[in-house]
């Protein structure tokens, strides 16, 4: 594989994984359908748990589409014209976030500033390839900006809960997507115009490692870790997903400027990280009383579950971007 692609110039080389990813989901999906044709026409008692299990599944594939869809479109249409897709992104998964949270009159302007100056500046940096601002400008300047502009609208009650969910939201869903982008454009000797591998490379990594824990965890059931915020998270199936993860980012060293070993430990911090950060998510969710983010009546975004989707990637992705940025000395 790896003398094949070498063969093959950047843009066949991208084009031959595309091919090889949505092929592999086609077949996965034909597979989930059929099964799930069987589950309808059962009469089993535990029928009703085997379809929850499915639609989750189902929703685990969405997710897959979702991210090879957004990752082919953006590198299609070039890096301009991905960070700008990016940003939708982040601007419908901010809004899902504070849609499901209460809010009040004093925090309009906060909510004005974060959505129509920061999250723009944000992605209009990454764009500019400034990235040493690029990772400071929201957790210093906007972190610093945001409360005051909170405390000048006069309304002190529960003036700490109300600036720290908007702060986490902004953190979540614009820092952190925004590192998805800024992959596409790192440079690297010897490695020019390949970013798009770096962020195949994360997305298909850490959705492995969601998917094998998914699956794992429903079929070997153990005790959960944390039950009041998920009954699916277990160390056994975390750590199987982790490895199974890692594993595959050591087998795909061949389109990362990585050695396999360091691939492979690139892989497991991305696993790790985004994992986690969906136990995160989770807890947040559990906070609020609700089960998705875009649960059906209380999602206005029209891109329903979106968060759900991306969350692990918004955890993955700053961790692995800064990881490769220090290891490389960019």
């Amino acid at each position: 594989m790896n003398n094949f692609l070498r063969g093959l110039t950047a843009t066949q080389q991208i084009g031959a994984l595309f091919i090889a990813v949505f092929g592999i989901l086609s077949i996965v999906t034909v597979w989930a359908f059929v099964r799930n044709l069987r589950e309808h026409a059962s009469d089993d008692p535990e029928s009703e748990a085997r379809m929850l299990e499915a639609r989750r599944f189902w929703g685990l594939l969405k997710t897959s589409w979702m991210m090879a869809t957004v990752f082919w479109v953006g590198w299609v249409l070039g890096d301009t014209v991905a960070t700008v897709l990016f940003a939708i992104v982040g601007f419908f998964a901010l809004r899902e976030f504070i849609t499901l949270s209460p809010t009040r009159r004093g925090d309009h302007r906060s909510l004005v500033l974060a959505f129509f100056v920061v999250l723009p500046l944000q992605f209009w940096i990454v764009g500019s390839k400034m990235f040493d601002l690029f990772t400071v400008f929201i957790p210093v300047y906007v972190f610093l900006a945001l409360p005051v502009v909170s405390a000048l609208a006069n309304d002190p009650q529960r003036f700490l809960e109300r600036n720290a969910k908007l702060q986490w939201g902004i953190m979540v869903c614009v820092y952190g997507m925004s590192h998805v982008p800024a992959l596409l454009l790192l440079d690297f000797p010897g490695y020019r115009d390949k970013g798009a591998f770096l962020v195949f490379f994360l997305v298909f990594v850490v959705q492995t490692c969601m998917v094998v824990q998914h699956l794992l965890g429903r079929r070997f059931p153990h005790t959960p870790v944390a039950p009041q915020v998920s009954q699916s998270f277990q160390w056994a199936s975390w750590l199987a997903g982790v490895a199974v993860g890692g594993l595959v980012g050591g087998l795909l060293t061949f389109i990362t400027p990585f050695k396999p070993g360091q691939a492979l430990g690139m892989a497991l911090l991305a696993c790790v990280a985004g994992s986690l950060g969906h136990l995160v998510m989770k807890a947040l969710k559990r906070d609020r009383g609700i089960t998705s983010w875009g649960m059906q009546g209380m999602s206005v975004t029209g891109a329903g579950g979106l968060l759900d989707r991306v969350d692990a990637l918004c955890f993955a992705a700053p961790v692995f971007f800064h990881s490769v940025r220090w290891y490389f000395g960019l």
